[in-house]
């Protein structure tokens, strides 16, 4: 592997807004914002993130189809008009 090509890594903070779960990874994301880890009160550059493994339906088990039986019921008038 060629030398000096990897962008530099550091421990990063990734927090979800909705829950404030925070996730301490590395990362090479740059960030102005920092933040005080919550499990070992060290400081850390802090992202702060809209969705994240903590409250995406599909890793909560919480899926709702509400937008899908709203198509199902618009599909339906549709046809329903095309057939009149």
């Amino acid at each position: 592997m060629k030398q000096g090509i990897h962008p530099k890594t550091r421990l990063v903070i990734f927090q979800d807004a909705q829950t404030n779960k925070q996730f301490l990874i590395e990362s090479s994301i740059n960030t102005k914002e920092t933040g005080v880890y919550e499990k070992d009160g060290q400081t850390y550059p802090l992202v702060k993130l809209e969705v994240t493994s903590d409250t995406h339906p599909f890793y909560t088990g919480q899926q709702t189809f509400v937008a899908q039986a709203g198509q199902v019921d618009k599909f339906n008038k549709r046809l329903q008009k095309s057939q009149k």
